[in-house]
């Protein structure tokens, strides 16, 4: 974002990264069915990074009838704790950051920024202090996509929110119990001795159990806020939980579910055994059955049903569990940390 691309181009100032992306599934869109698609069953799909992308898609004003269900692999995260929350820049920031940026590469024009040679702009990006991220526009995004999720702004279609369970853990911060406890005041007000009271006053116990992962608070507040706005579209929510074999000892890393998704695990140096191959191609068949008619549900390769994996909802928190022996569907419901935890969050969204 900058207030001379802002000048140029009002009807398109900034998010390009998310109007490529845009722009591709537009391309699919008119040009699918001369591949034997239908350009009226589009799924989106991305994890991490993309998987933040894929929530900007599913809340820009600019995607009516675009896709028709989406999949947020590690991409979305409902925090609370100081040390969890994905903080972004409002829009105003965003365009003094791109006035900073352009001081950084030593221009002062658009014209001079778009001569510069692309290598030099990529690794003088490395060393900016700033980090880009989507912005509150006014065009393609009307406010961030948490806000938008939480208050019904979305697309209402069916979701796949994913998660490995080992990834972007965060417990409440302190280096002292007196401190711990400071901040628990400030997070969680009201409820503040609630939660001391529910971790003890060890800090060591107290930060283990206040342990969490900021994307399972996403999804389950997502189901629970859908239930009372009364949006109806599924959400399936999975967490991959195998062992990860290697010298390192890695646990399910993030990204390392990528692997058994697109049946690629032939293609890691880790020494997978045959069960890890008989997961993948489960959840290949989880997610190309979703892709295909926004239910995951099917037959597995010997035409026997897969385990039935029903959608999390505010009254039922069914979660689908990936582990060694096999999809593990199960009524979860959160540790009393999450719910204390999911409780501020549905109140500050």
């Amino acid at each position: 974002a900058h207030p001379q691309l802002e000048k140029e181009q009002p009807d398109a100032p900034s998010n390009f990264g998310h109007l490529d992306q845009q722009a591709g599934t537009r391309w699919v869109k008119r040009n699918i069915a001369a591949f034997g698609g239908d350009p009226d069953n589009i799924t989106i799909g991305g994890q991490s990074a993309g998987g933040g992308s894929v929530c900007a898609q599913l809340t820009s004003p600019q995607n009516e009838g675009l896709f028709q269900k989406a999949i947020i692999m590690s991409g979305f995260a409902g925090g609370v704790y100081p040390s969890g929350r994905f903080r972004r820049l409002d829009y105003e920031g965003a365009k003094k950051q791109g006035e900073a940026f352009f001081e950084h590469l030593g221009v002062k024009t658009l014209e001079e920024a778009r001569k510069l040679d692309a290598e030099f702009v990529r690794d003088k990006t490395l060393d900016f202090a700033g980090r880009f991220g989507t912005t509150v526009d006014g065009v393609f995004q009307l406010a961030q996509s948490a806000e938008n999720i939480f208050k019904g702004n979305r697309y209402k279609i069916p979701l796949i929110i994913s998660r490995t369970s080992s990834e972007f853990m965060s417990t409440m911060p302190g280096d002292t119990m007196e401190e711990f406890a400071e901040n628990t005041k400030k997070t969680f007000g009201e409820d503040a001795e609630a939660f001391l009271k529910l971790v003890g006053d060890n800090l060591e116990k107290a930060k283990e159990t206040a342990k969490l992962n900021g994307i399972e608070v996403g999804a389950r507040a997502i189901a629970i806020r859908d239930g009372e706005l009364g949006i109806d579209a599924p959400v399936y929510y999975s967490v991959f939980d195998p062992s990860i074999p290697g010298w390192d000892n890695p646990g399910t890393f993030h990204s390392s579910d990528l692997w058994f998704v697109f049946e690629t695990l032939a293609k890691c140096w880790r020494p997978f055994k045959g069960f890890h191959m008989d997961l993948a191609r489960q959840m290949c068949n989880y997610w190309a059955n979703f892709v295909k008619c926004g239910d995951p549900n099917g037959a597995d390769n010997d035409g026997e049903p897969m385990p039935t994996w029903k959608p999390i909802t505010k009254d039922e928190p069914n979660v689908m569990f990936f582990r060694d022996a096999g999809p593990e569907p199960k009524v979860d419901e959160p540790s009393p940390a999450v719910a204390l935890c999911l409780k501020k969050y549905l109140e500050i969204m």
